[in-house]
């Protein structure tokens, strides 16, 4: 036998040795039907499932337990972004932190990307050792220039430098956000957009998309799903990250044209060209100025206006 033939055949064996660890592992683990997990019939008041056929998580429509059995044998870690500067550091980012610790996805692995300007000044915070933090220090960016457009390069940047290898699911929020009770597994998915709580109760012809035609984030009347919030966004690294570049060069693009549009239409166009694969209800972004109405039945997170810096 020549030396040829020994390197096929021992690829050809390494090769089968990877199917079946893939074969076996998936057996193990098993594929988690959407039906084990989501009820869509228990409620006839809200929206549970869209045209294409996404589940849209409310309070009392999953089981969250089949979903922690199966998270737990894939060994799961989630990544949690969050970007604050100025006064933003100062005023949201210890209670966001300090919320997001008790309550995202308790039981499971958890980095958390904090990317600020100065070095903050948190209260003390007790961590297990499923959970760790990353301090990404800014320098050198005019933040005045455009908030929304500085952040989503960075985070850009950073997904591609370390955070893919990282973890498994990624989400990005607002510092101005404070936890309420478990942001658990059933938001887990590819792609996960945040319903509008103040447009989901409101008639679709109204919705805030970029009516300009001259904008790459525009959307002709008539047409639309969903109004998105921009408060969170989540799902696979690359799924963020084709997102953030679909954004950086409309964007851009729009600039150059002399357009000015916001962060939150270019997300709703994304999201009108690429469906998301799970929709969170507004339960997941409450405004708790505001009373919620009936469909409302838990504020998982509040919201709170941003404020200036």
């Amino acid at each position: 036998m020549n030396s040829k033939t020994r390197v096929l055949l021992l690829v050809s064996f390494l090769l089968s040795l990877l199917m079946a660890k893939h074969y076996f592992r998936n057996k193990q683990g098993g594929q988690l039907k959407l039906s084990d997990w989501f009820k869509p019939r228990s409620r006839f008041d809200v929206i549970t499932t869209t045209d294409w056929l996404a589940p849209v998580v409310w309070e009392g429509l999953f089981n969250r337990q089949p979903l922690e059995k199966y998270y737990q044998k894939q060994n799961i870690t989630v990544g949690l972004a969050v970007f604050a500067i100025g006064k933003l550091a100062e005023n949201d980012l210890d209670l966001f932190l300090q919320s997001a610790n008790k309550f995202f996805m308790p039981g499971h692995r958890v980095i958390f990307y904090i990317m600020v300007d100065t070095y903050p000044n948190l209260l003390p915070m007790e961590l297990n050792p499923l959970r760790s933090f990353q301090v990404i220090s800014l320098h050198e960016e005019n933040w005045s220039y455009n908030f929304d457009l500085m952040y989503m390069k960075i985070l850009g940047e950073h997904i591609l430098d370390h955070i893919q290898y990282e973890v498994d699911f990624l989400f990005s929020m607002s510092a101005n956000l404070v936890f309420e009770s478990e942001f658990g597994v059933e938001t887990l998915g590819t792609s996960v957009a945040l319903l509008h709580s103040w447009w989901y109760f409101r008639n679709t012809q109204n919705f805030p998309y970029e009516r300009r035609v001259k904008s790459a984030a525009y959307i002709p009347f008539g047409q639309g799903d969903f109004f998105y919030g921009s408060s969170i966004v989540g799902g696979t690294s690359e799924n963020i990250l084709n997102l953030i570049n679909e954004y950086l060069k409309d964007a851009i693009q729009d600039m150059e044209n002399g357009v000015n549009s916001t962060y939150e239409k270019y997300l709703n166009k994304y999201f009108f060209l690429n469906k998301p694969t799970k929709l969170l209800s507004p339960e997941y972004s409450w405004n708790p100025k505001f009373k919620p109405p009936p469909q409302v039945r838990f504020v998982k997170i509040s919201h709170y206006p941003r404020a200036n810096f």
